[in-house]
């Protein structure tokens, strides 16, 4: 937490953060959900994403995640690994074993940062791991763009 507050206090105000064109216009109606339990976390990503114009939906488990999956269906997910009740490794997996939402790309971003973490990551089906350590805005847009 004290990282991601450090994080947070460089980030410029959403109206003077200035995106390129491409960006934008690439963005449009594109829908993300955020997954995490602590609302710092999400709140930050939330106006990291909305900035980039990018809509997003909340959800603050894996399994509070999985059951809005019936009534919407993202671009794209960004989610936390250490969650209550269904962690982000197991929300990865059964998404994408699901032939609904295989094909939506999950990133975990997580402070877990272990070779071995990483790899369980990679094995349960995510597109990219960014360790919360080493996040930096710009990174996470560009994943973003590069999976939708």
């Amino acid at each position: 937490p004290a990282d991601l507050v450090k994080l947070a206090s460089r980030i410029k105000p959403r109206s003077s953060i200035a995106l390129p064109q491409k960006v934008k216009k690439s963005t449009q109606q594109k829908h993300i959900m955020v997954v995490d339990d602590s609302i710092t976390t999400r709140i930050l990503e939330k106006n990291i994403l909305e900035a980039a114009g990018y809509r997003v939906t909340l959800a603050t488990n894996g399994e509070e995640a999985l059951s809005m999956l019936t009534t919407i269906q993202p671009n794209l997910v960004v989610s936390d690994v250490n969650m209550p009740f269904v962690d982000g490794f197991v929300m990865t997996e059964r998404l994408k074993s699901d032939g609904r939402y295989q094909d939506i790309p999950v990133i975990l971003v997580t402070s877990l940062s272990s070779a071995a973490d990483k790899a369980r990551g990679i094995e349960v089906g995510a597109d990219a791991y960014i360790v919360k350590g080493q996040f930096d805005q710009g990174n996470l847009l560009e994943t973003i763009e590069q999976l939708i």
